[in-house]
């Protein structure tokens, strides 16, 4: 470009940090201040995010506090949303507490979120309850939250508290939004929601299931059923996550494409931890680079390992 502006080195940053290249992120902001342009608000939830999905607390504090000190811009509640989910997804969850604690403004719904979805990753139950019950105030009718506990409840084994809040949600006509998963193949989109069985090859992906499945557990895979939120034995699980949607689209992908090919899915939910061990494994075992776009973020699936480093 003849000339880059702020805008231009934001999009960059922003870009590289929902591909999980936090890194790379941050050194395109410094490479942004050797050029002498000016960053502004926007920018600095790029770099706040580059932070958050590369772990790093330290830079993260250090960057948080520039924002003034260095160029003058007042912290939003999207920056402190952003300090509360770098200090949560590292296990600081007390100091993120304190950080919605000192906010100069009334955290919103992205605040407490991020909070929660750290809860789930640690596994905390007492303040996951805390979480939920704020930004249920706020939107009493926010399905993902009560999802989010029921999935905190069966990783931590709580049936007591996953059932009563089942039962809580069904008198409430809460419902979770299903699960689905896109694939597009030679200008064709297919769909898959778990268990379908309606797409007109779904003999040969249900085979193809099979044979994956065996691959990967050839290959060391152990299902990972801790967000099967159902209180019934490992066996039963395994057969829930076997008829995922994402494994439909990846078993589609695997028999509608020539080797080599790659495979990009769209999730309209988070990934779960089951299905990032799959991709990740799957990309070796089939010598595919496989990209998901989830709720949040993109991931690059290569030659086994991730573009967020299991950090995500």
């Amino acid at each position: 470009m003849p000339r880059k502006d702020k805008f231009a080195w934001t999009a960059m940053i922003v870009g590289l940090v929902i591909n999980g290249y936090g890194e790379e992120a941050l050194g395109m902001f410094y490479e942004m201040l050797r050029a002498s342009i000016k960053p502004d608000e926007i920018t600095y939830i790029g770099v706040l995010c580059a932070c958050s999905h590369a772990g790093m607390v330290h830079e993260g504090r250090k960057f948080f506090a520039s924002m003034t000190t260095e160029h003058e811009i007042e912290p939003n509640v999207m920056h402190y949303g952003c300090m509360v989910d770098l200090l949560g997804r590292a296990g600081h969850l007390r100091e993120a507490c304190e950080v919605i604690k000192n906010m100069p403004m009334e955290p919103n719904t992205v605040v407490w979120g991020a909070l929660l979805g750290a809860c789930r990753v640690h596994k905390d139950v007492g303040i996951s309850k805390m979480m939920a019950k704020q930004i249920l105030e706020l939107e009493p009718r926010n399905g993902a939250v009560y999802v989010l506990l029921c999935n905190i409840y069966a990783s931590c084994k709580r049936w007591d508290n996953l059932h009563e809040l089942r039962e809580s949600m069904m008198q409430r006509g809460i419902k979770k939004t299903p699960g689905c998963s896109l694939i597009e193949m030679n200008g064709v989109v297919h769909e898959f929601v778990a268990g379908d069985r309606s797409h007109p090859q779904s003999r040969e992906i249900f085979l193809k299931l099979d044979s994956m499945t065996r691959d990967l557990k050839l290959a060391g895979y152990s299902p990972d059923t801790s967000e099967v939120f159902l209180d019934m034995g490992e066996e039963d699980k395994e057969s829930t996550l076997y008829r995922h949607n994402e494994k439909l689209a990846l078993a589609f992908g695997l028999v509608s494409s020539e080797p080599g090919v790659t495979l990009r899915i769209v999730k309209n939910l988070r990934m779960c931890v089951d299905f990032h061990i799959v991709a990740k494994l799957g990309s070796k075992l089939y010598d595919r680079e496989v990209i998901i776009r989830d709720q949040t973020r993109f991931h690059h699936f290569q030659l086994g390992s991730s573009s967020c480093k299991d950090y995500w």
